[in-house]
């Protein structure tokens, strides 16, 4: 029998079990149900939660169980936290038999620290459980099934995380200040002193951090530091609620010399962040096999893993396939993550984005890289985008499609419009990466049902590790 210690760790845990325990002893189910039921757990769900039934005393199916920290073939005790006629939700106690894809976490935190969901799972079998998750959602709310399943890409499943949002408080139970990730559903900060899914020298600067906020006269006045790491130097951008004084501008300057940084401070909205110290470094990231170099600013929006990154945009180029003599057009293209590569094999690249702050950097990243006269940069609501709006736009031979959540409805729309009526251009190849299987798949029933195009293959991108979050790469063609 085994016993998971990591979901005891957390404060907010053990307040949950005792809202449980107590729940259960006034509720009118059998004395039994107080002790902690035993399940056979069958599958995993989308947020990596062990999933089960209940059997009722004439042997029919009985509730739906979601249990935390649970793998599918297990045989555990759990403990219910919220109750519904229907499910219930729940962590496990204990393990009764284990599944041969439990692994032991890498992470000492893990069960108290909200960041990973999957470390107790097989890199392996977080990945295959993520290319279900796509392949369902693509099922059951698109009712398709592409005609070639991916090899999955991944890379590093440690000290791949390039970006992330600190949460800072002062807390005077814990002795000082605490600098990491929220406890699990909880707004709780976890007492972490390192994180293996952040780089080595930034998980080992946590401490440091630590001592250094406590030092400064605004401590509870920053609410959150943002990371950024780039090729050569990592920004540490620090929300400022007061001005900082000069004893903590000498602070800073010391921390960043001792470890490397850049800090930029952010007294307003996103707007106002400016680099503090020094001000000569540069965050930038590489493609290396398209020869691009990637400045950004630590608000930008990047990828968090660069090393899938450069996987990822590889494969979506080979998918797209385009030919010296294509127009490509590139949506929700940010700083030109992909606009740039194109432009080294393409006629002309168009890339459209949402933000005006994004689309004037990705026009600095052209002309910095060489490739201006083979593209152009707008800036459009492509949440709101119409039929009318993508005949404007002319003839284009390939699309590349890289939505935020929320995913391209309204590009998908039109382009089933256009299709409908005969009266405008379509492209015959669409790329399409995904950070949210759902809106993929509702994007993908409408390009195929309405549109005309056929979903040639889809396949799962590990850009999170230890995490639940899918994100996917699919290839779309039309006659």
């Amino acid at each position: 029998m085994s016993q998971i210690a990591p979901h005891r760790a957390s404060n907010r845990s053990s307040r949950r079990k005792k809202k449980a325990s107590a729940e259960a002893a006034t509720s009118a189910a059998p004395a039994a149900s107080v002790i902690a039921p035993i399940l056979e757990v069958e599958s995993l769900d989308m947020e990596a939660r062990g999933v089960g039934r209940t059997v009722n005393e004439d042997g029919t199916p009985g509730k739906v169980i979601f249990v935390e920290g649970a793998l599918p073939g297990e045989r555990v005790t759990y403990l219910s936290y919220r109750r519904k006629p229907s499910f219930e939700q729940a962590e496990v106690v204990d393990v009764l038999r284990e599944s041969v894809i439990r692994t032991k976490p890498q992470c000492q935190f893990f069960g108290t620290c909200g960041g990973c969901s999957m470390q107790h799972l097989d890199v392996r079998a977080q990945i295959a459980v993520k290319q279900r998750v796509l392949e369902d959602n693509l099922s059951h709310l698109a009712k398709l099934r592409p005609e070639t399943v991916y090899r999955p890409i991944h890379g590093p499943s440690w000290g791949y995380r390039y970006r992330a949002r600190l949460t800072v408080r002062h807390v005077a139970k814990k002795g000082g200040v605490l600098v990491g990730f929220h406890e699990r559903k909880s707004s709780f900060i976890a007492d972490m002193t390192s994180c293996e899914v952040l780089p080595p020298h930034v998980s080992a600067m946590l401490v440091p951090l630590r001592r250094l906020v406590e030092g400064l006269s605004i401590r509870e006045r920053m609410p959150q530091i943002e990371l950024a790491v780039g090729s050569t130097v990592t920004a540490l951008v620090l929300r400022i609620l007061e001005p900082i004084n000069a004893a903590d501008e000498q602070l800073l300057r010391e921390f960043a010399d001792a470890h490397n940084v850049q800090f930029w401070l952010q007294p307003q909205g996103p707007d106002s962040v400016a680099p503090f110290y020094p001000l000569d470094a540069r965050l930038d990231y590489t493609l290396p096999e398209y020869n691009i170099r990637m400045p950004f600013k630590p608000t930008d929006f990047t990828q968090v893993n660069h090393q899938i990154n450069r996987v990822l945009v590889g494969r979506a180029l080979r998918l797209l396939a385009p030919s010296r003599g294509d127009r490509v057009l590139d949506l929700f293209c940010g700083i030109g993550n992909f606009t740039l590569p194109l432009a080294r094999i393409s006629k002309e690249v168009v890339g459209i984005e949402g933000s005006e702050v994004l689309t004037t950097r990705a026009l600095a990243n052209a002309a910095e890289n060489g490739v201006a006269e083979h593209t152009s940069f707008a800036c459009r609501n492509l949440f709101e985008v119409t039929a009318d709006d993508m005949r404007a736009l002319g003839h284009f031979d390939k699309f590349l499609i890289d939505p935020p959540r929320e995913g391209a409805l309204a590009v998908s729309k039109a382009l089933a419009e256009i299709a409908q009526s005969g009266d405008g251009p379509l492209p015959k190849r669409i790329v399409y990466v995904s950070c949210n299987p759902s809106t993929l798949a509702r994007d993908a029933g409408l390009l195929v049902h309405e549109a005309g195009y056929r979903l040639k293959g889809a396949g799962v991108v590990n850009m999170f590790p230890h995490t639940s979050h899918v994100e996917s790469i699919a290839l779309f063609e039309r006659d």
